[in-house]
This record gives C-alpha cells, sequence and structure tokens, in this order.
C-alpha cells in the first residue's frame, strides 16, 4: 500500500554546539526544540506558538491500526475516520492535528518498531513537529478483548492480573511491569492504559480479570508496584506512563453488568462502601501515577451527580483533583461522545446520564468535568467550536495542553521518538522474559482440592509412567508428561481444562464481555461429571470470573484454579515439576442465590462461600 512520503526533522547544532532536532524547520533553536532548557520554559514557548486547531488535536485520543508489514494504514478514499480499522492515518495525523493515539492491532515487534518510526516521520511534517505519543492497553496476558487487552504474539506471556494478586508479590509485579515497559519502548510505546486499580466486589463483573482482586489493600499494593515497574521512581525518558484506570473504582456495577453497555450504566454501593474502592487508586498516586482514566459508569444513590464519571465535575475536579491533589492528565474512557459502529453492529456513545446532550454539549461538560483528554474521540473540531462560540476559554484549553506537552517533554519525545527495530526484535520475547512469565504462570495457580474423599491420599503432584486422558489441553504437549490415552476408560486419571460459566450474548461487540451467570448447566456439567464418576479427574479451571462449581468441586480428584496459564505452566505444576503458590484473589461463591444477595460495593460477602478468599493448598513439587 502506498505510504506517506515523510522527511525526518533535522538534527542541527546551536551555535553552543547544542545538537537539536529542528521540528519547525527554520533552522533556528527554538526554545522548544533546546533540550538543554528546563521542561516548563519548553511548554510555555510552544504553547504560545500553537495555533487553537494545534492545541485542540492534542485534546484527542483515539484508535489507530497497524498494517501486518509496519506500514501506515492509508486507505485509498472514503474510509471513514471513526474506524480505528480503516481511518486514514495522513487525515488524523496531518489533518486533524492529534498525535496521542491508541494501537489497535499488532505486528511483529521488528514492525511494530518500523510503524512508530513511520508515524514520527509523520508527524514531524506538521507545521511544528510535536511527536505522536503511542499507547496500549494490556499486552502481556491471555485474554484478546478489543475494548480490555489484546494478546500480542512476540511478546512475553503472563498471567492476568488476578493471577499476580493471587501470588501477592509486590517485587514480582514490579519486575513484570519492568519487562511490560521494555517491551513497549522497544517498539514505542509510551503510555499503558493499564494498570486497572478496580476491584473485584461484584463477582458477576466481566473485568474482574483486569483486576488485582477483592482486597482494597493487596490490590493497592500490586498496583503501587505496578505503577513503579513502569515509570520508575520519577517518570522520565525511560518510562512509560501510567494511565491507572478507572476512578474513582469501576467494580460495583449493578447486576455486575459492564458499563460499555446502556443496561450497564449504573454504579452502585448498597453495602456504602465508595470509599473502600477509592484505596488503590490512593496507592497509585502515592507512586506517581502520571495519568487517572475516569469509568463509564454513572453513580447512583450517592453524594455525587448521577451522571458518567468522565462528565462528573464533583468526582473529576472535586474528589481526584481537590481532595487527591492530582495534578496528572486525566483522559476518559473511550467513546463518550460519538455514536459509534463496531464488528458491524451500532455502539452508542457511553454518554450515561447526559444522552440528552448534544455531541458539542457533551466536550464542554466534559472538559468542564476538568478531563484533559477525551478517548477514542477523534473531533478537534467540536473544541474549536467551542472556543471560538465563548463557551470555552482558551485558558481552560491551555490549561491541559500544558499537562500533556508536558508529558511529551518529560518522556523525551521531543528530543527522539524512534524506536529501533533490531532492538525490538531483541527485546521483546526475549528467552529470558519468557521465562519469568512462564514461572509467574505457574507460581499464580491455585490449589482449591486434592483428594477424592476426605479420607483418600492427594493426588497431586501425579508420577510419571501414568496413562492419562486431555480435554481442553494439546495432546502433544501432554505427551511430554505422561502416555496419552483416547478415553477415559484407558486411562489412570483425567485432565480437564474449563472456564468459568457465562451467559451468551449477542455475535458483536457485547460477545467478548463474559458476563451473566456463574454457575454451571446441567447440560455443561453432564460430561464433566461422566468423565469424573469413570475415572479419577483433576480439573483445571480458568478464573476469569469466580465460578459457582460445587458439583465439580465435589467430584474432582483435585481442582486447580488459574487465572491466564499455558497447558505447560499447567502442567508443569500438576507433574511436580513447579510448585503453586496461588491463593484466591476473591472468593467463590457456592451459589448464584448467594451472589445475587450480596453487595455489589463489597468484597467476599457471600454467604458460607465454596471456598474463601485467599484459599490455596500447597502441594510440595518432586525432588529434582
Amino acid at each position: 500500500m502506498a505510504q506517506h512520503v515523510t522527511t525526518r526533522p533535522r538534527i542541527l547544532a546551536a551555535p553552543d554546539g547544542t545538537p537539536f532536532r529542528d521540528l519547525n524547520g527554520n533552522g533556528l533553536m527554538e526554545p522548544y526544540e533546546n533540550p538543554r532548557l528546563p521542561v516548563d520554559e519548553r511548554v510555555a514557548d510552544l504553547l504560545a506558538r500553537m495555533t487553537l486547531e494545534e492545541k485542540a488535536g492534542l485534546l484527542f485520543q483515539t484508535m489507530i491500526a497497524i498494517n501486518a508489514d509496519g506500514s501506515l494504514v492509508e486507505p485509498d478514499s472514503g474510509a471513514p475516520d471513526d474506524d480505528p480499522m480503516r481511518a486514514s492515518t495522513s487525515a488524523m495525523v496531518a489533518g486533524k492535528l492529534m498525535n496521542h493515539f491508541n494501537l489497535f492491532g499488532a505486528a511483529a515487534p521488528r514492525r511494530m518498531a518500523e510503524w512508530n518510526n513511520r508515524l514520527q516521520d509523520l508527524a514531524a511534517t506538521t507545521r511544528l513537529g510535536i511527536p505522536v505519543t503511542i499507547s496500549t492497553d494490556p499486552r502481556h496476558g491471555f485474554v484478546d478483548n478489543p475494548a480490555a487487552s489484546a494478546q500480542t504474539e512476540g511478546f512475553s506471556l503472563w498471567p492476568e492480573p488476578t493471577g499476580l494478586a493471587a501470588i501477592g508479590d509486590e517485587e514480582l509485579v514490579r519486575r513484570h511491569a519492568d519487562i511490560v515497559r521494555r517491551e513497549y519502548l522497544a517498539v514505542g510505546i509510551r503510555l499503558a492504559l493499564h494498570p486497572t486499580a478496580d476491584l473485584a466486589t461484584e463477582p458477576r463483573w466481566a473485568r474482574i480479570l483486569g483486576t488485582f482482586g477483592s482486597d482494597a489493600h493487596v490490590a493497592a499494593r500490586m498496583v503501587a508496584a505496578y505503577v513503579r515497574g513502569l515509570q520508575g521512581g520519577t517518570l522520565g525518558r525511560g518510562s512509560v506512563a501510567a494511565m491507572t484506570k478507572h476512578f474513582p473504582g469501576a467494580g460495583p456495577q449493578k447486576d455486575g453488568e459492564d458499563a460499555h453497555f446502556p443496561y450497564g450504566r449504573e454504579q452502585v454501593y448498597p453495602g456504602d462502601n465508595f470509599d473502600y474502592h477509592l484505596i488503590p487508586f490512593e496507592a497509585a498516586f502515592a507512586a506517581g501515577t502520571s495519568q487517572v482514566m475516569p469509568y463509564y459508569a454513572m453513580p447512583v444513590g450517592t453524594a455525587y451527580e448521577e451522571v458518567g464519571f468522565g462528565f462528573n465535575k464533583g468526582v473529576v475536579t472535586g474528589l481526584l483533583r481537590e481532595k487527591y491533589g492530582f495534578d496528572g492528565i486525566v483522559c476518559t474512557d473511550w467513546g463518550l461522545v460519538t455514536d459509534s459502529r463496531i464488528l458491524g453492529a451500532p455502539f452508542p456513545a457511553r454518554a450515561w446520564g447526559v444522552e440528552h446532550l448534544d455531541r458539542l454539549t457533551r466536550v464542554e461538560r466534559i472538559l468542564d468535568a476538568g478531563a484533559d483528554q477525551l478517548g477514542g474521540e477523534a473531533a478537534p473540531e467540536l473544541v474549536v467550536e467551542l472556543v471560538r462560540t465563548g463557551r470555552v476559554t482558551v485558558e481552560r484549553v491551555d490549561a491541559s495542553v500544558a499537562r500533556l506537552l508536558r508529558e511529551k517533554f518529560v518522556l523525551g519525545l521531543f528530543d527522539d521518538p524512534y524506536a529501533d527495530p533490531d532492538a525490538a526484535e531483541r527485546i521483546c520475547g526475549s528467552d529470558e522474559f519468557m521465562a519469568a512469565g512462564l514461572a509467574a504462570q505457574s507460581r499464580s495457580i491455585t490449589i482449591l482440592k486434592d483428594r477424592p474423599g476426605a479420607e483418600d491420599e492427594p493426588v497431586l503432584p501425579l508420577r510419571a509412567g501414568l496413562r492419562i486422558h486431555v480435554r481442553g489441553i494439546d495432546p502433544g504437549v501432554a505427551g511430554r508428561y505422561a502416555t496419552v490415552v483416547g478415553s477415559p476408560e484407558e486411562a489412570d486419571v483425567a485432565l480437564i481444562r474449563i472456564h468459568a460459566p457465562y451467559d451468551e450474548r449477542t455475535e458483536g461487540f457485547e460477545s467478548f464481555f463474559r458476563a451473566g451467570r456463574l454457575d454451571f448447566t446441567q447440560e455443561e456439567l453432564r460430561p464433566l461429571l461422566e468423565t469424573a464418576a469413570a475415572v479419577p479427574t483433576v480439573f483445571g479451571i480458568f478464573l476469569d470470573r469466580p465460578a459457582v462449581l460445587p458439583e465439580i468441586a465435589e467430584k474432582a480428584a483435585a481442582l486447580v484454579a488459574d487465572y491466564g496459564a499455558s497447558d505447560t505452566a499447567l502442567l508443569d505444576v500438576l507433574f511436580g515439576r513447579t510448585k503453586a503458590e496461588g491463593r484466591l484473589p476473591f472468593e467463590l461463591p457456592r451459589s448464584m442465590e448467594a451472589v445475587a444477595a450480596g453487595h455489589e460495593d463489597v468484597p467476599n460477602d457471600s454467604l458460607d462461600p465454596l471456598f474463601p478468599y485467599g484459599h490455596g493448598l500447597d502441594v510440595q513439587p518432586h525432588l529434582h
């Protein structure tokens, strides 16, 4: 596909010998181009040079796609700018003057680095040469959801955050985030749309897997460690900026429904536990998180206005800015203003509580609430109109532009925004990083049960030489541990991997959110229990949410949980090559009735849970 022809800014020397990037092409080292000046002076100089249109472009961060060969996405003609898979890169950068983008999709690390460099070259052709900040949702886990995370080949693979919480090792979380930082830097990503500081207090919520569990104090330690791993002690040229989300805590969704959708717009506090959800954010502030993202939902029955948090001045200005003194960047969650289509289906703007307002007024409300940037939107012309009609002052816009520019300068983007493709290929997915991720996967596994009956001997670890029947496990991988047979009747033991139940929703974007019931139907249970009756069966369940599984727990010879683990990581534990250290980061309720009776904002409050918070058995690995 034809590419936009770009020219990289010349590196010149000032009269005193200082090298600088001639971003505006005038041959002089302007103050904002001078790497030796304090950041505040560079920001002030650049801000004074900017037109209203250039300032407005900074206030929007939308999705941007990448071609597999690392080239920029440049459709021939007629592609809508609000479709991230078809939008023209040059139309957004050179036309709309935007320079913050959330990378949608992936390519090999070398190609991602080359794409970053092409994108930075394109940005350098604009009047002031303001470099692009590239952001991303998490890319190092097992879940691939276009609204939350993107499993990326070529990066190291780790358990999801609940798995890190199951281990409970702050230093491991810091090291994990440091590896994430190094892999992101290698390809040019400078902003992480994570960590998630929400709490898993409502078992039905579809986004529990992105949290550090249900205990606010444990989550606080993990979030702080994650921010330090990404940013270091202070934000600088070697940092990836952290956007901690979703303020003031997105966990207590009414009936567990997600606020991406109209039926999930309400966030409720029947246990009067609002402040509990702020604890992990307080830790993120103490660790220096550079950015914060409010959630979509609207608080119901609190002291705050019943409008979405991105529109909520009492929450963004009153609570975040004034009470907590946060002066970093506030970026809304994606798509609060513009109706769109995703996967061919209509997807209305998440303007909860202000659905009646037009797009212009929604943007006005967001800026008045105190946000600096609109996520998932590409409409700078709305800010231009608000200023020119006197509804928003230039001073208000300048305050947000200054914050956004400051971060670019602190990260060193004005002085060198480029990635090294050779280094990207060498660093991303290195043997060292892959081994660290695999070890963490095994450590996070939680042994819930390890004997068929109270009087029986433990089943784990399994011994070599067994005949095993597997389901949900790659037979080729299993064959490295034991003899794989074709039926339960031939086996000494069966190994079955399953996932937590959920209700099937629509086939579009909604299908990525596993929500609704947590219990197994009789049709789902029948083949599992039949196998358990025929042969001792070890069940491994992927807990993306807290499953209700009393029938399986009763009949299992052994029951283990994971939060994102490869077959190798699981089998290493089952066969005693590695020790599982996981403890449940949330309780497992006994019934759906117990779930429904609980309070959405209160952790671990179901009656008589099947397995309580923190449960996990120790199984000693074989001695080598």
